[in-house]
């Protein structure tokens, strides 16, 4: 039995809940096909008892699941059990920041819809330390500089071999949001455009003239899995993150994306903006 289970454990049993109901087979039937007792079944569905490849594979097959690529990507969650760079927070930050973390880390493209903020992955130092002292209850200076440094090191996904493809859209009323003065502001903006030269980074910008959109109050972060069925959506909310993956919650948001994706210049039109805006300030 572990202890408490990481965001993606938790993922990987609710998948094999989701195939076993599917089949129409109670847990204590499917202890029986599988020769193990029910509360095993159970343990593993809820993340707390691990499970190996093999018996993923077992699983699915006694669940008549014939989708492969998502048996295999299944199974690679249960290979998993290196402690990912993250864990060395767990008593620090909350576990829905981990969580996040973990999901990027795993994801094979992210895509982000912000409102009011610059994306986290594109956030240089002066402008994210600002971001986190403005937090409601007040961080301690040691709580700011831990939020900090994970987020720095959560933008290590754009540099890797090979690196995420990552889209962010943002809108226009982010980029005039002084966090820390113009001076960082200008530096921000910079660091932005700087990005978005980047072959696999794509930022586009929702001008002011766009008016309303589809999810304009959200700030949005989509990662894709190496299969469809495990997307998962993180929301950025005032009273903590929350991590969506229901199937029908899913396709909802890319819905969403799409249509805030359409609202949005051109890469090309969203830098000369942005850099309108640095000549301003």
């Amino acid at each position: 039995m572990r202890g408490s289970p990481t965001g993606r454990q938790l993922r990987l049993g609710s998948e094999l809940r989701k195939l076993r109901e599917r089949a129409g087979l109670s847990s204590t039937e499917a202890a029986q096909s599988l020769g193990i007792k029910q509360n095993q079944v159970s343990n593993i569905e809820a993340g707390r008892h691990g499970v190996s490849p093999e018996r993923v594979r077992t699983m699915a097959c006694r669940y008549d699941c014939s989708n492969e690529a998502l048996v295999d990507a299944l199974a690679e969650i249960a290979n998993g059990r290196a402690r990912g760079w993250w864990e060395e927070y767990r008593e620090l930050l909350p576990d829905g920041m981990l969580d996040l973390a973990e999901v990027e880390h795993h994801s094979v493209r992210l895509r982000a819809g912000i409102t009011a903020h610059i994306p986290g992955l594109l956030q240089i130092h002066d402008h994210a330390r600002e971001v986190f002292r403005q937090v409601v209850p007040e961080l301690s200076p040691p709580e700011v500089e831990h939020r900090l440094s994970f987020r720095i090191k959560r933008q290590a996904v754009l540099f890797g071999e090979p690196p995420v493809p990552y889209q962010a859209i943002i809108h226009e009323a982010a980029l005039h949001m002084q966090f820390g003065g113009p001076s960082v502001t200008a530096r921000q903006l910079q660091h932005v455009l700087d990005m978005s030269e980047r072959d696999h980074i794509q930022v586009g910008v929702i001008p002011f003239t766009a008016g309303a959109y589809p999810g304009s109050g959200q700030s949005i972060l989509y990662a894709e899995g190496p299969v469809p069925q495990l997307d998962t959506v993180h929301l950025d909310q005032s009273h903590g993150a929350a991590l969506i993956c229901a199937e029908a919650q899913l396709g909802k948001y890319r819905m969403l994306l799409a249509r805030i994706e359409d609202k949005a210049l051109s890469p090309s039109a969203s830098r000369d903006l942005i850099l309108s805006i640095v000549h301003n300030l």
